[in-house]
């Protein structure tokens, strides 16, 4: 990281503590880190089951959609916390307080969690550029590697701007699906019912629900948000880290609205164009192809560009919180660099091999529900420990309604698994 450029921001935050700033600008310095956390909410795994959920049961999952948005703000909001609290993240404290091997098994796992991330995320990314430009699938992939190499140099120019390029990406997809729901024309009056009126038809669309909750609730995202704040703005006492927090709740609640929307948004598109034609789209390729077919190219090109700017975005976040997870569970490092290179080889082995991108990106979000528990349960215990946390413990209210979500997450997850496996 750029030195100058931290030692600016850490200097403009403490004025915003000291209360020399006011309005937006005292607030300014806090801002960035939950962005980075939300691009795992939005990756190219959302696009394939908020597409096959709005095409298939129309408006009726999008209470799914706001339900695992407030879910992933408290968790988001406990991993913000403990990096402010510790000054340490949430791999390093796992590698401190549990034994060797424990700590080697939760590595070995969140390794392959990132490979499952990095695989979603790659293959979207590339399937991005092949709707967009028609290039074959790998060549596009080869582009894929080169400009998520390119974002994650932006590292050395230092943590600002980094955070303002992968906002800008955000900003893309915000302004590719906000224009597409003006496109699709959607029914205002069935998108209230559908936010507010919990429901289901059948096992399949608990099934679906289980999909999207854990294509939105990422392991990954857990991980990093400690990390980009452990010691980003170092609070020096009790009531300095305090307030640190609630200005980065400020910055989760912002980012965590605009991915609902995003989310909320793709479902909506799908059900006003695919359900009220009598189309059921799984597959992204057909998305794009039908959104011409119906409301024009512009549309089509709109989803493109959302979703290779979400993969590209989401694929360097993936290669940050995979030398997070090293360094915190066994105390090893590698360049992200070479990262970068050996993560890239299952994604493109799979696109070499040519399997069906979006059967690629289901599996993905299937492999991934193995490592929600593995991060989630530890995050809980770590922050309900007064010890640890003194004056940022959570309330006992956080702590039962958080125990709550880790079994509603756990128990989806395992049913989408068994439904996998043997349904």
């Amino acid at each position: 990281m750029n030195k100058k450029t931290n030692k600016a921001l850490r200097k403009s935050a403490q004025a915003s503590l000291r209360g020399e700033k006011r309005g937006f600008k005292q607030i300014l310095p806090f801002l960035g880190p939950a962005f980075i956390a939300a691009v795992a909410y939005i990756d190219p795994g959302n696009f394939a089951t908020n597409i096959t959920a709005g095409s298939k049961y129309g408006y009726m999952l999008l209470w799914v959609i706001v339900a695992a948005n407030l879910m992933a703000a408290l968790i988001q909001s406990m991993s913000a916390k403990l990096g402010i609290a510790t000054g340490k993240n949430l791999p390093e404290l796992c590698g401190e307080h549990f034994s060797k091997w424990t700590s080697i098994f939760l590595w070995i796992q969140a390794e392959l969690v990132i490979i499952a991330t990095d695989l979603a995320e790659f293959i979207g990314a590339s399937l991005g550029l092949h709707l967009l430009f028609g290039i074959s699938l790998v060549p596009a992939a080869l582009l894929t590697a080169a400009g998520s190499f390119a974002i994650l140099e932006m590292q050395r120019k230092g943590v600002r701007s980094l955070e303002a390029i992968i906002s800008g990406m955000i900003f893309v997809v915000v302004l590719a699906f906000g224009l597409q729901v003006f496109y699709a024309n959607p029914e205002p009056g069935s998108i209230l019912h559908g936010m507010f009126i919990p429901e289901f038809k059948g096992t399949d669309s608990i099934l679906l629900a289980a999909g999207i909750l854990g294509a939105t609730v990422m392991p990954h995202a857990i991980y990093l948000h400690s990390s980009l704040t452990q010691k980003r703005i170092i609070g020096e006492n009790e009531k300095e880290r305090k307030k640190i927090f609630r200005f980065e709740l400020l910055d989760i609640i912002i980012a965590m609205l605009i991915a609902g929307a995003i989310n909320a948004s793709m479902v909506i598109v799908a059900a006003a164009l695919f359900h009220k034609n009598g189309l059921y789209v799984e597959d992204l390729d057909v998305a794009f192809q039908q959104f011409e077919n119906l409301i024009g190219p512009i549309p089509a090109i709109l989803f493109g560009v959302g979703l290779l700017s979400a993969g590209l975005s989401s694929s360097s976040v993936g290669t940050m919180t995979g030398d997070v997870i090293m360094q915190g569970y066994i105390k090893k490092h590698i360049s992200v660099y070479v990262r970068r290179v050996i993560t890239m080889i299952p994604p493109l082995t799979i696109i070499m091999a040519g399997v069906n991108p979006s059967k690629a990106l289901v599996i993905s979000q299937v492999a991934l529900s193995f490592g929600i528990a593995f991060a989630l349960v530890p995050l809980i215990i770590f922050t309900s420990n007064e010890k640890l946390m003194k004056g940022l413990v959570n309330h006992r209210l956080t702590t039962t309604v958080a125990w709550i979500i880790a079994v509603i997450i756990v128990g989806l997850n395992l049913f989408l698994l068994y439904q996998t496996i043997f349904g």
